[in-house]
């Protein structure tokens, strides 16, 4: 299928290894099969597909998920990085860093800042507060910064 890699992709993103982003890509697709009658030709068809996928993903994240963070925002200081840094790294880089990110951080900065949903939408996804959508977007893009800054560091 044609949407498989694309998918996949999506799945990466969400998932904490290879193999369970593999697992996730065939429960969405025995899922988008099971459903294909109740796609209603509104809208493309690939955005049908990357909802039952993020869904999917979202339901074996909060499935796995020992513990719900419930905190709200902290004073936390946004350093914003030299443009430069962020255009050195490749896009497969970039997303490694996403990866290695803590479950919850990367779960809600993929939902937020890959596939464009607002804290709202979120918060209601994973059962959680807006707030908590915040602050947890907050600390990702600092951890991100972090280890962006490091390898600025290295590499100069």
């Amino acid at each position: 299928m044609r949407y498989a890699g694309k998918m996949l992709t999506v799945c990466r993103r969400y998932a904490r290894h290879e193999m369970e982003a593999e697992d996730l890509l065939q429960d969405a697709f025995i899922k988008v099969y099971s459903n294909i009658e109740k796609y209603k030709h509104k809208g493309s068809f690939e955005g049908w597909i990357r909802r039952i996928v993020i869904n999917t993903a979202l339901k074996n994240y909060q499935k796995h998920s020992f513990q719900k963070e419930r905190i709200g925002l902290h004073d936390y200081e946004e350093d914003w990085l030299e443009p430069k840094a962020i255009s050195n790294l490749g896009e497969e880089e970039l997303l490694k860093l996403v990866s290695e990110l803590p479950d919850g951080y990367r779960v809600v900065f993929n939902l937020y800042a890959i596939e464009g949903y607002s804290h709202k939408e979120i918060a209601d996804m994973l059962e959680i507060g807006e707030s908590t959508s915040r602050s947890q977007l907050v600390k990702a893009r600092k951890l991100l910064q972090t280890k962006i800054l490091g390898i600025q560091k290295i590499l100069l």
